[in-house]
């Protein structure tokens, strides 16, 4: 039996070597076609394959699949390499354009969460490209503040890519508020 496409929520789970080449055709899509991300050059399989492996428990790397086809992935990474940010990550969700609207990013996102909790993380951000001086919330930012995420910043203008300026939103997730 399959899934309906239109209501399917996927499956969760952690993303394995044997992913890499789906991974790197979604972000390759996102890369050529869209500033949602600033990379230039999609990335090879291996590359994706290298991030996999080294995922853990507080740099969580996550797909959804639909009817066992990957169409989403959602990873963690440090947010800077100084070490005074040790406990502050950075998360990436990408969605295949055709598995759009379907809850994964929720599922991701809330996945990567829910991972984290618990570690010596305490602060998850999200760098946000949007078009330069738009004030429209995109997709994601929609998500992440569904997800308890606030805004902390703008960088107006800070990317050129694709002919387009694009700004950052700069999002935050606090996973100890109390403390």
């Amino acid at each position: 039996m399959t899934t309906d496409p239109a209501t399917a929520t996927g499956v969760l789970r952690p993303a394995a070597p044997e992913d890499a080449e789906r991974v790197a055709a979604i972000f390759a899509g996102y890369v050529l076609q869209s500033i949602a991300t600033f990379v230039e050059e999609p990335p090879s399989d291996e590359y994706w394959r290298d991030r996999i492996v080294s995922a853990g428990p507080t740099r969580p790397f996550l797909v959804a699949e639909i009817d066992g086809e990957v169409e989403g992935f959602a990873f963690i990474a440090p947010f800077r390499p100084h070490a005074a940010y040790r406990y502050t990550v950075e998360d990436s969700i990408y969605i295949a354009p055709e598995a759009a609207g379907r809850g994964l990013g929720s599922r991701l996102l809330a996945g990567l969460l829910d991972t984290l909790r618990g570690t010596e993380i305490r602060q998850v951000v999200a760098v946000i490209a949007a078009l330069a001086g738009s004030r429209h919330d995109t997709p994601s930012i929609v998500l992440h503040r569904r997800l308890g995420f606030v805004e902390v910043g703008r960088m107006p203008s800070v990317g050129y890519k694709n002919g387009q300026w694009a700004d950052t939103v700069l999002m935050q997730a606090d996973l100890r508020p109390d403390g």
